[in-house]
């Protein structure tokens, strides 16, 4: 039998799983939290700043690779073939020379502009429609072609903004690398940013990386916003590799640190939620939706079949993306489950006040607090299943911009039809209505420009645990949808690419005969709703067009 490691970095936690290839059994797994993130620090969340320590993914890194291989035994280090990770994107950082982020050097260690930049920080708006302008027609081309308006969320427009807001890190900083890229450069130490691996995943859905390009975006193009994105393009010397790549061996240290033996090959690494799709099982007609704060909707074609197709809108497209050899296509959502922890802080916030003034035991008052965060979304869930839609009650799940389709980042969410009888539970009902009326948009979006979907299949916490919303979801898109078994899909993945990367396996999809777990639960639309649903959709979507027209002319 040969074990393999896959670790999946989340936006508040490493897990790491001991994958058997023979048949995808998990062995082991080890969770950790970043220690510095989950106590608030360098982040401002009312002004969209959300940034990483490297020395949280470090840490985390060990302790989940430390557990994950304690649990599945002794010696299990010595059985390891293969480690490859997945990570949130893009999440880019300021490296030197060398390829080290510059908050590990003494003089940045507290600079949150030194640090990742994780994939929700919003701070770079304004820099992401200048570099639209710029990509969208640059001497008769068009760079935006394959991933639609270009994200304050993505790889250019936060290197932009991190340069023009902290002169020392654009002193210092000889190029930046996204997450997914470092970890594997620091396992097999080829940190060199002109040799680094880098992952085809993040480079063409974030970077713009494309062979109709012959690469990036022009130096000359990116350069016409600021000079210094050109030299960034000039150091970006390696073409992209993919998943499964194989990047070399693990350094001694490392090896050392993490228990395993100095024959492990470090695979290659992509973002999450690909990793997540990969580990669900997706192939050609699969849509595979991650389902969590936000979404990720995924598809793979081959070029064969999209030829001629205007995607931008709808869609991102990379070449080598999720599954090697074929187009990844990635859409998805800017807020979901964000949305119902959004409505959960505005229901407790009293509740939370009023126990802190009753001048109980501080441990008292955590364990109370802690319980109903714990249960008040479990108890609405419950209620909603049993009461009706309001149709007059329309929910805009825009509480974080659109991403698809149709990208806007400015637009705002929005509630229509409140009386003075409506209750907490029917809000939520109408606000998790809202969350799958946007799936369904991006449903849509693929259907009518002619993209086959066979089948759909759910991963993430949500799908797992909340029947409302699954059976709502089936409902709306009137297809049957699946969740997936794993409670790791998006680890499994990334154990799949290791054990590829070491040659167990000759491709993605002969690992995924082997190793996905198969489905826990399947759900079935009811024709009928449907037919109420559709009603309330076309609401929802005639309350959209009036909203954004009129923010437009706020």
């Amino acid at each position: 039998m040969d074990w393999v490691i896959g670790v999946d970095f989340g936006s508040d936690s490493a897990r790491a799983v001991v994958v058997d290839t023979e048949d995808g059994h998990k062995i082991g797994e080890g969770i950790c939290d970043y220690p510095r993130w989950m106590k608030n620090q360098y982040c401002n969340p009312s002004k969209g700043m959300f940034r990483q320590h490297p020395q949280d993914y470090i840490e985390a890194l060990e302790r989940s690779v430390g557990a994950a291989l304690k649990a599945a035994g002794p010696k299990a280090g010595e059985r390891i073939r293969a480690i490859s990770v997945d990570t949130t994107g893009s999440t880019p950082c300021p490296v030197d020379e060398n390829g080290t982020p510059l908050a590990l050097l003494p003089e940045c260690s507290d600079n949150p502009n030194a640090m990742f930049y994780l994939w929700k920080d919003h701070t770079a708006i304004a820099e992401a429609i200048e570099i639209n302008d710029a990509l969208r027609s640059f001497e008769g081309e068009d760079y935006t072609r394959f991933q639609g308006t270009y994200s304050s969320e993505w790889y250019w427009a936060k290197i932009l903004h991190g340069v023009r807001n902290d002169e020392t890190v654009k002193r210092k900083a000889y190029s930046w690398v996204e997450h997914c890229d470092w970890i594997p450069a620091l396992l097999s130490g080829r940190t060199k940013p002109e040799t680094m691996y880098r992952c085809s995943c993040a480079a063409g859905h974030k970077a713009l990386w494309h062979s109709d390009f012959d690469g990036l975006p022009s130096a000359i193009c990116l350069g016409s916003v600021d000079p210094y994105l050109a030299t960034m393009v000039k150091r970006y010397t390696k073409e992209p590799q993919t998943s499964v790549h194989p990047v070399g061996k693990i350094t001694k240290e490392w090896a050392k640190r993490l228990g395993l033996n100095e024959n492990v090959v470090i695979g290659g690494s992509s973002l999450d939620a690909h990793a997540g799709a990969v580990g669900a099982g997706i192939k050609p007609g699969t849509l595979v939706k991650v389902v969590g704060t936000s979404t990720v909707d995924m598809l793979v074609n081959t070029r064969e079949d999209l030829r001629g197709s205007d995607l931008k809108d709808c869609c991102g497209q990379a070449e080598n993306s999720i599954i090697p050899g074929y187009i990844g296509m990635e859409a998805g959502q800017a807020a979901f489950g964000d949305i119902y922890s959004w409505y959960r802080r505005i229901l407790l916030w009293p509740v939370k006040e009023m126990i802190r003034q009753m001048g109980m035991d501080s441990k008292d008052e955590e364990r109370y607090i802690s319980m109903m965060q714990k249960n008040l979304i479990n108890k609405l869930c419950q209620d909603a299943v049993s009461i009706k839609d309001d149709e007059d009650l329309i929910v805009l799940d825009w509480f974080n911009g659109r991403r698809y389709p149709m990208i806007n980042e400015s637009v705002k969410g929005a509630v229509s039809g409140l009386t003075l009888g409506t209750d907490a539970v029917s809000l939520f009902r109408s606000i998790v209505l809202s969350t799958v009326f946007g799936s369904r948009r991006i449903f849509d979006s693929f259907i009518t420009r002619g993209i086959k979907i066979d089948e759909v299949i759910t991963v993430g916490g949500i799908a797992k645990r909340s029947p409302l919303v699954m059976q709502m979801m089936a409902d709306v898109l009137k297809r049957t949808i699946k969740v997936a078994r794993s409670e790791q899909a998006c680890a499994q993945g990334a154990a799949m690419y290791g054990a590829v990367a070491a040659g167990i396996y000759p491709d993605l999809l002969k690992a995924q005969e082997h190793m996905v777990e198969g489905f826990e639960r399947i759900y079935t639309p009811d024709v009928k709703m449907f037919e109420k649903y559709d009603i309330l959709y076309k609401k929802y979507l005639s309350l959209g067009r009036h909203i954004e027209q009129i923010q437009g002319d706020m």
